[in-house]
């Protein structure tokens, strides 16, 4: 039970655009700048485009993933040969190996703004911006989103700072109910049936399955909350795949406000489902209570992650498109041979038959 959480409504049409927005939601998206021009040319003969070159391009696996040393320093300049891949505890073969820091960074952030951020908000509000001023470059991409009992989309896709800060600016807190007051008497609308929490698990499963799947290249979720989930249609489950099989990697900002919890009587537990997320996503959760300066600190490191990945790729051993999950194991060692910390996503779904 989160404290402040709003308990009136249900989940609305999710995603419905503002007025300054190029689509009304995110489920009417325009092709993504990035995907292939669609050819008008007749198909070539069977022969000219042999199956095995298809089998190839569709399912070559890309790992976008960052490597440290047992102290957390960043380790920017290993080669192939420093690193071993494995599928299913089967070794691969690197098709492509690169330390790549000037490509592409397509962002999504999410914002909590559930009655449980309420003293928290305006902190996300001012580190989220000058990150968003820091990080974007003329190639990049972003959007901003907030979820509470819904999931709305603040700003689209831009490369400018200046409207997403505009719209984070616009981030609300919803008060309706909680410790503001009873629902219909001021403090938040009269209480219906199946009643809403914070629906942290569908914000991540739309922000995967209707925004970063029609990007390529490095995707990530930034997800400011405390981490617990009331009221989702989707299970924990669900939003992890969702961001497994289009190869988005989640970073949560945790910033909770534990005396409001402690002084309703109500206990804390965000951290466990944020790792989890986080995690298997290839990125890693990042505790900072509700401390401004821990916030903008958090920020800095997840630039200077996603600024200095490794891009590699690998056709798997494994042809079959049956649609399992196949576990990636992937190792980098130093030069002295010591074992070094890889975050990379913990694995993807093969191609369903007929794919």
């Amino acid at each position: 039970m989160r404290p402040g959480c709003v308990r009136g409504i249900g989940i609305a049409a999710l995603l419905v655009g503002l007025p300054v927005l190029a689509a009304p939601g995110w489920a009417q998206l325009a092709p993504s700048p990035d995907a292939p021009p669609v050819s008008t040319a007749p198909a070539p003969p069977p022969e000219e485009t042999p199956a095995e070159t298809l089998k190839v391009q569709v399912n070559l696996v890309d790992l976008f993933f960052t490597v440290k040393d047992k102290s957390g320093t960043l380790i920017p300049h290993l080669t192939r040969n420093e690193c071993q891949v494995t599928e299913d505890k089967t070794p691969q073969t690197f098709k492509s190996f690169v330390a790549e820091t000037d490509q592409p960074l397509t962002l999504g952030i999410l914002l909590d703004t559930s009655g449980s951020q309420q003293r928290v908000l305006p902190l996300e509000q001012q580190a989220g911006s000058q990150f968003l001023e820091q990080v974007l470059r003329k190639q990049d991409e972003a959007f901003l989103a907030e979820f509470d009992v819904n999931v709305d989309l603040l700003q689209d896709f831009t490369n400018s700072a200046h409207l997403l800060a505009r719209a984070m600016d616009k981030a609300q807190i919803n008060i309706g109910g909680g410790s503001l007051g009873p629902p219909g008497m001021g403090g938040g609308p009269v209480p219906i049936s199946n009643p809403k929490g914070t629906v942290l698990y569908d914000a991540i499963f739309e922000a995967a399955t209707k925004k970063l799947n029609q990007e390529s290249g490095r995707k990530a979720l930034i997800i400011l909350t405390d981490g617990e989930d009331e009221g989702s249609d989707h299970k924990i489950r669900d939003a992890i795949a969702a961001a497994e099989r289009n190869n988005v990697i989640i970073y949560v900002i945790l910033i909770a406000d534990r005396e409001l919890y402690w002084s309703q009587g109500e206990g804390y537990f965000g951290y466990s489902p944020a790792k989890q997320i986080s995690d298997e996503s290839g990125g890693r959760v990042i505790d900072v209570g509700n401390n401004g300066a821990k916030l903008q600190a958090a920020f800095q490191q997840i630039e200077a992650e996603l600024r200095t990945q490794y891009v590699a790729s690998y056709t798997p051993s494994n042809t079959k498109a049956d649609g399992t999950f196949r576990h990636i194991g992937l190792e980098c060692h130093g030069d002295n041979g010591e074992n070094l910390k890889v975050q990379v996503r913990k694995g993807y779904y093969a191609p369903s038959p007929g794919n």
